[in-house]
């Protein structure tokens, strides 16, 4: 058994136990969900789809997927649901490749805006093989849908879609499908950051209004790394080849054999939010998430909270990000609407409470850890980007190399690392 890989792996269950993850897009599973993960089942391959396989002995693991199909279709209210996807930018490109042609036009949410690189993002593949066009947010953060009416309109995409992945606010799924039906494209609701709320009822569900729904499995919905698609009964009445153009998309178009571990530990997590303490959970991301954005000025009606530093100087998200790191607190550098400096060196940072709830902290605590956050981040004033371009890369190696010494920071660590390690973490 090899001593340094483990013995890193127990350096980084110290660094999840004494400090506080709040990338929005990251959660703790459980130890139900990790025995799965490291079973028996990575040993088998599984090429195809239950009853349908290219290699035998797949009997059992026939059993497991369609477990865990079922689960899916029943906690969504689907009549389609497919496993097999390895991650969510896997899923969504099967999800494209099912339903246009390259060349054929999506429409998607900016990556500024908030929207995911799978949306229709510069040098992804939904804009090297596909021919994006990009919505926007207004000025007041949220999804200008006349905007995207008027794209639709004059550039009538095959697909639409709806999700994001820096977005605060709820989305109005009849507004998309209003847009949609304007132009007769494909609807496609990527849930990946909000799947896990709208299980637990706190965040309405796309499922009448759109053709397709994507998820990863692991952000608010607590499972493994992995996504899943589904097909609404909406989505089969428009296309009933939907479910074997998406399985021709996954296998033999994008993917090999599936992950069968995955798979179940996939299954145990769905299992797991179908209870009455699941939704309690959601509900408590939603809480604390409302109340730690107030504390920072802002605003949150889902988990995730984008943070804009433009207060702290010009381009501060590179700053923020290393400065709360050294705190013990993790986040991520992210572009804020209407970004004033570069993806590269954005000027927001974006943060969410699904892993703290799932250490079961609550509203008290949120205002504790807003404290924390506005003290650390008042050490990067006076470290703003250079606006010369050709400076900015030395200046963030040289800011990142000063401030693990900022003594500031390194009071406020321990203090987090003495209230975090009250909070067990799931799994451990």
């Amino acid at each position: 058994m090899s001593k340094i890989v483990f013995k890193l792996i127990e350096k980084e269950k110290v660094r999840q136990v004494t400090g506080l993850e709040m990338i929005p897009s990251e959660n703790y599973v459980s130890s139900g969900v990790l025995s799965a993960l490291g079973s028996i089942l990575t040993n088998k391959y599984s090429e195809g789809f239950p009853g349908r396989r290219y290699y035998g002995g797949n009997e059992v693991i026939d059993e497991i997927e369609n477990y865990a199909a079922d689960l899916a279709k029943k906690l969504f209210e689907v009549p389609v649901a497919l496993v097999q996807p390895y991650s969510g930018s896997p899923a969504n490109m099967a999800t494209t490749m099912a339903v246009c042609q390259p060349g054929e036009t999506v429409l998607g949410l900016a990556l500024s805006s908030g929207g995911h690189l799978t949306h229709g993002a510069n040098l992804s593949f939904s804009s090297i093989f596909y021919k994006a066009v990009n919505y926007t947010v207004g000025p007041d953060w949220k999804i200008n849908f006349e905007e995207m009416k008027e794209l639709a309109l004059k550039h009538k995409p095959k697909l639409i879609w709806a999700g994001t992945t820096a977005y605060p606010y709820k989305l109005d799924y009849k507004k998309f499908r209003e847009v949609a039906d304007l132009v007769g494209a494909y609807l496609v609701a990527d849930i990946s950051h909000i799947s896990g709320l709208i299980v637990g009822g706190v965040h309405s569900s796309p499922v009448n209004d759109v053709d397709i729904i994507t998820t990863t499995t692991h952000k608010t919905l607590r499972g493994p790394r992995g996504a899943m698609i589904m097909v609404t009964d909406r989505g089969l009445k428009k296309d009933p080849d939907l479910r074997s153009k998406l399985e021709k998309a996954i296998i033999p178009g994008l993917q090999g054999g599936p992950h069968n571990h995955q798979t179940a530990a996939i299954a145990i997590a769905l299992e797991e939010a179908a209870t009455p303490k699941f939704k309690k959970y959601a509900e408590q991301v939603v809480k604390n998430a409302k109340v730690l954005a107030e504390e920072l000025g802002t605003k949150s009606e889902n988990h995730l909270i984008l943070l804009s530093l433009t207060d702290y100087g010009y381009g501060m998200g590179y700053q923020g990000q290393y400065a709360l790191e050294t705190a013990g607190i993790t986040v991520n550098k992210n572009t804020i609407p209407g970004e004033p400096v570069s993806p590269f060196y954005p000027s927001g940072i974006r943060l969410g409470t699904p892993a703290l709830t799932s250490r079961g902290m609550k509203e008290a605590d949120m205002i504790k850890i807003s404290k924390w956050i506005k003290l650390a981040l008042e050490e990067t004033r006076g470290n703003e980007t250079p606006k010369e371009k050709e400076l900015r890369a030395e200046h963030i190696k040289n800011f990142k190399r000063e401030i693990v010494k900022n003594k500031n920071l390194q009071r406020i660590r321990n203090e987090v690392k003495k209230f975090a390690s009250k909070f067990p973490v799931p799994g451990i």
